[in-house]
């Protein structure tokens, strides 16, 4: 994508959320979202893979953190059957706080840094 083309789908987004959030909180749902869709783009390729490999070792008691990261090829991996696109328009915070929930411990970090569930999640779910 062109510089000038995402700089116009910034704004678009920003726009989107002018009525919900002040414009000093743009920035608590822009980056926690962008880093949070940089780790699904990184986990695609094997993410079927991880959930194969994490239901089965899930049956035989092995902790996911000694295999799953091999698996993701990264030192992060996530186990929710949820994704961004999926997330529906039903139960969607359940849905986002479940997707989040299901990182390894520090992938959650990253967004335990940007207080996401404390001040983000409680703000969108009462918009």
């Amino acid at each position: 994508m062109e510089q000038k083309n995402l700089g116009g789908l910034i704004w678009s987004v920003a726009e989107l959320l002018r009525g919900d959030f002040k414009q000093s909180e743009y920035g608590l749902v822009i980056l926690p979202f962008t880093v949070l869709r940089r780790f699904e783009c990184v986990l695609e390729p094997p993410r079927d893979a991880v959930l194969t490999k994490h239901a089965e070792i899930a049956e035989l008691g092995i902790n996911s953190y000694l295999v799953l990261p091999e698996v993701s090829g990264q030192q992060f991996y996530n186990t929710s059957r949820y994704q961004l696109n999926n997330l529906g328009v039903a139960d969607t915070l359940a849905k986002l706080e479940d997707y989040i929930n299901n990182f390894s411990a520090n992938a959650r970090a990253v967004f335990e840094q940007f207080k996401f569930s404390n001040k983000l999640l409680y703000k969108v779910a009462h918009c």
